[in-house]
């Protein structure tokens, strides 16, 4: 899927200054003229030729007109909130339902959020951008008009992927959901404000963050930048990377406990901190850490890690089981054939310095839920749904879900008994779904030719999806677009310490809308881009270094001020 290289610098300077005319004219739209009174759009039909997918149209099923509010600087004004339902063409499918906020001071701009995990709950479209900052005003409160949907079904708490079996729910959840959505909205923005919007965003994270990719990919002229935040671009061969994980921690001995993850955590941090040249409980040289880190020879307040003989003894110390286990997490997966999507392989996850659980309560429990949660795999699968304390870790519980659901359509399959790397009969299943779920395309040239931005981020910390996998389909576009072309239209930058969009280590807030609006609206490319840590310690700043950059300490000045780092490149240790 290379690019044409003739024609990849036909976009340069005149489309750029182009861009900017209708986003100065959208700033002087302050009071656009309301076509439609929210109460007059309760009720009101969307007609399935609206609509570039096949559907049964669609209908706004309540309005309601919310004063303004919040607090300062997240205020907000009074807008129009409509829920609405998309129909399937299948009657057994479940509808699409989907939110959009209206607001009666519009900018004339347009914002629409992507889901996480399996998806099934319309997101807080009143909220923020994945790591949004708290000191500056949501896209609602910039006046954005703001949507989002829940891919096309309803969340089951116990079995949360057991929507995949209706085709055309399946296929909403891929991809077709975000077009049907995207397209019902603009029908409605028009309806409320007599005009489409000048300017169309997308953010997202995790799953999310793939549908950001899969939009940019698909519908190239349908949104002019987007917010990419630790991307499960390649999810079906990420789904089979958790196979391969939840086997190795079903192993008799091999699931470490809260108390074993936080030891070697600590090793870690020992070992490694000092990496980037000041020991602040950050991780920043992360490649380093890789490349040099051993959990077989670390040492923990100068004893060993491992157990005696490898025995499991204690609870401060790692046994030869849970060593292997653990680096399973850390190395890739490879493919007995690549898959239909082109995958041929999952890459490992930074696994030394990441916190896969530790005892603690409130934020800390949920980076455990992420991590590897409280109990071992097993079939048939302990707890995993959403909104559990305790559980199989969120690996383990996808994993099934996706075997179970997804491939065999067996509820009783037992998941563990799966090959990841050697499908045998299921391989043709497996490459169908990796052609729905896998968005993995690199030739971006129709949507740069439309204008369209990228601000793509991922915590070196993410228990869930690698920052290795990012930094390989960032390198993909560099390859098939050009070095010089990517840079263009596209950053990516890794965040130490950031875990799955949360983390007790380094918590990171940015505002990446900022960024992106300067960058479309005014051609203002990101510069000196700075991340707050908002839990670990409180209002510390780093600067956000594009890849393969890290920050590293001047050794002087203030360790929590990113003015005392500097953004170094090294490529040492990568996986």
């Amino acid at each position: 899927m290379k690019a044409p290289h003739a024609p990849r610098f036909r976009y340069a300077t005149s489309q750029r200054l182009r861009l900017t005319i209708p986003a100065l004219l959208a700033l002087a739209a302050a009071e656009p003229t309301l076509a439609a009174s929210c109460a007059e759009l309760n009720g009101a039909q969307i007609p399935a030729a609206a609509i570039a997918l096949p559907t049964s149209g669609a209908k706004v099923t309540a309005a309601t007109l919310v004063p303004g509010g919040g607090s300062a600087p997240q205020t907000f004004g009074p807008y129009c909130d409509l829920s609405v339902e998309i129909a399937p063409i299948d009657r057994s499918a479940p509808n699409i339902r989907m939110r959009i906020v209206l607001p009666e001071q519009w900018n004339s701009k347009a914002m629409m959020y992507g889901g996480g995990g399996y998806n099934g709950t319309v997101p807080n479209v009143a909220g923020n951008v994945p790591a949004g900052p708290v000191d500056q005003p949501t896209p609602l409160g910039r006046g954005y008009a703001v949507f989002a949907s829940d891919s096309g079904h309803v969340a089951n708490p116990l079995n949360p992927g057991d929507f995949a079996w209706n085709e055309e729910a399946l296929a909403n959840y891929g991809h077709d959901a975000l077009k049907k959505t995207r397209d019902t909205a603009m029908y409605l923005i028009e309806q409320r404000y007599g005009q489409p919007p000048v300017r169309s965003y997308f953010a997202g994270g995790s799953t999310g963050g793939r549908e950001a990719l899969a939009v940019v990919q698909q519908w190239p002229t349908d949104f002019h930048g987007a917010i990419v935040l630790y991307p499960a671009y390649n999810a079906a061969a990420l789904d089979l990377q958790f196979g391969r994980i939840t086997r190795a921690l079903a192993s008799p001995g091999a699931y470490p406990s809260l108390e074993k993850r936080s030891a070697l955590l600590e090793a870690s941090m020992q070992a490694c901190d000092g990496l980037d040249g000041v020991r602040d409980r950050v991780i920043s040289n992360q490649a380093a850490c890789n490349a040099q880190f051993d959990p077989a020879t670390a040492k923990l307040n100068g004893r060993p890690l491992r157990c005696p003989d490898g025995a499991d003894t204690g609870s401060s110390c790692l046994s030869d089981a849970q060593i292997s286990a653990l680096k399973v997490f850390d190395t890739p997966i490879r493919f007995s054939q690549p898959l239909a999507s082109g995958e041929r392989g999952y890459p490992g996850f930074n696994t030394w310095g990441t916190d896969l659980g530790r005892p603690g309560e409130g934020l800390q429990a949920i980076v455990n839920r992420l991590g590897l949660n409280t109990l071992q795999p097993d079939y048939p699968m302990p707890v995993h749904g959403t909104g559990f304390a305790e559980g199989a870790p969120y690996h383990s519980g996808f994993w099934d879900e996706w075997v179970r659901y997804f491939v065999t359509r067996n509820p009783a399959f037992n998941s563990l008994t799966l090959d990841p790397a050697n499908l045998g009969p299921w391989q043709a299943r497996v490459d169908a779904l990796s052609l729905r779920q896998d968005v993995n395309q690199t030739d971006l040239s129709a949507f740069v030719a439309n204008g369209g931005k990228i601000l793509m981020a991922h915590g070196t910390s993410d228990q869930l999806v690698s920052t290795r996998a990012t930094a390989e389909y960032y390198r993909r576009v560099q390859q098939d677009m050009g070095v010089g072309q990517t840079r263009r239209f596209m950053r990516y930058y890794e965040i130490p310490g950031y875990a799955h969009a949360a983390s007790t280590v380094f918590n990171a807030a940015w505002d990446s809308l900022s960024a992106l609006e300067n960058w479309v609206e005014l051609g203002i490319a990101p510069k000196r881009q700075i991340v707050t840590d908002t839990v670990a310690v409180p209002g510390r700043t780093r600067p956000l270094c594009e890849y393969p950059g890290w920050p590293k300490y001047k050794r002087r000045g203030d360790v929590n001020d990113a003015s005392s780092f500097v953004c170094v490149k090294s490529h040492q240790g990568r996986h």
